[in-house]
């Protein structure tokens, strides 16, 4: 019972989190139509914010092994609201950008510090419980649609980051409630960050397939909206297009981290991220918005199953005492390329058109996967043994 009111508790946090980022998402179009903001400048803005909560992922978040996990995901709560007021009443793209960064550094604070505690909480079933805080990001990220769409129209572009900002705050007091596993001082890591994880093979392969996967999404993210509108696409279609997509992702979070964790993270999300290399490819070359819409419904199946390996993956090869920073840094390096792709895409689209956009995006992504498989090996079909933990773990601390 401890076990699942926790999860649901942080679950409910990691969505809260999320649902502020995809309410920002939906409006990218709002932004540029009032605000007169340029679509290069709108990808900046998505940008910003990956490349910040880079910072707070590799370095602020791996104190979160050493005794600082709540506290943590209270100061990244705190930024969040922040960033979502600063969203609310900025009109120009610098402020926006700033009120981004704000977001992103709160959230690169409390995303590894969650999944730290869920994972130590139950780690027999990892796989399960991080594909259940996927789940519970894709709602959260899924609910933004739906909440600017019931609050813009009537109440202006501000309120929905103002209700996000609200029910965040009410959520900060059911948190000192729930008791967390903190690292004790002797157990303590003797590194402050997790640069030296790099050291193992296994782990930067794991980094591998999630940085593809931030790749898909910063691509997508920064071009779903404006492609659909300028295909004249309806803008119940797009938006409805991001819920849609979003459940598949929510309803089978949990059972594809069990899959990662039963037939190998690297073989569930190697074959799932060359699938979804292919559809990114596709959209850069479909005849209209209703078809990208349709294939998208096929895709967001494929991501639902596959998504959560890399975290699955990071989670078995990394150190028990380590979580926080391993995940953290794959964290970072992956909103690093979501910022890098957002910027790439939002380029290429406006000077070369959506289909250079798109099969970059593709290229790439194959190229992470090539990667991740050569650094796993012979065993990349293979669930990574639990001994791999603890020898990585030995090496450290005689390193």
């Amino acid at each position: 019972m401890q076990h699942r009111r926790l999860l649901i508790t942080f679950g409910l946090l990691s969505g809260l989190f999320s649902a502020g980022y995809g309410v920002m998402f939906t409006m990218l179009d709002d932004f540029r139509d009032n605000y007169g903001i340029s679509a290069s400048a709108l990808g900046l803005i998505v940008a910003v914010g990956f490349f910040s909560s880079f910072f707070a992922q590799v370095f602020i978040a791996p104190r979160a092994d050493r005794g600082h996990a709540r506290q943590l995901v209270y100061l990244g709560m705190l930024f969040n609201v922040a960033g979502l007021m600063g969203m609310a009443f900025s009109h120009n793209a610098a402020l926006l950008m700033l009120a981004r960064i704000v977001m992103g550094i709160g959230a690169g604070m409390a995303g590894p510090a969650i999944r730290r505690i869920v994972i130590l909480a139950d780690p027999d079933h990892l796989g399960q419980n991080i594909g259940r805080i996927l789940a519970a990001d894709v709602a959260g990220f899924a609910a933004g649609p739906a909440i600017s769409a019931a609050l813009t129209g009537p109440f202006g572009i501000a309120a929905p980051f103002l209700v996000l900002a609200i029910a965040s705050i009410a959520c900060l007091p059911v948190i000192t409630r729930i008791r967390v596993n903190e690292t004790n001082t002797a157990d303590q890591p003797k590194t402050r960050f997790a640069f030296d994880l790099l050291r193992s093979r296994a782990y930067v392969g794991s980094i591998s397939l999630g940085a593809a996967v931030f790749l898909m999404i910063g691509t997508f993210d920064a071009l779903w909206v404006l492609v659909l509108s300028d295909l004249h696409t309806s803008d119940l279609i797009a938006n409805l297009g991001i819920t849609l997509f979003a459940i598949p992702l929510a309803v089978l979070g949990p059972f594809g981290g069990r899959l990662a964790q039963q037939l190998g993270p690297f073989k569930v999300g190697s074959v799932g991220l060359l699938i979804g290399a292919a559809m990114m490819f596709s959209y850069g070359h479909l005849p209209s918005g209703i078809a990208m819409f349709c294939v998208a419904m096929f895709h967001a199946v494929n991501d639902g199953i596959t998504v959560s390996a890399s975290g699955v993956a990071v989670g078995l090869v990394a150190p028990v005492d380590r979580q926080a920073g391993a995940q953290g840094l794959m964290g970072g390096i992956q909103t690093l390329a979501g910022g890098v792709a957002a910027i790439v895409a939002g380029s290429l689209y406006e000077s070369s058109g959506r289909a250079a956009a798109y099969t970059a995006c593709a290229v790439a992504m194959v190229a992470l996967v090539a990667i991740a498989l050569a650094c796993a090996g012979r065993d990349w079909g293979t669930k990574p043994a639990h001994e791999t933990v603890d020898q990585h773990s030995a090496a450290t601390a005689s390193g």
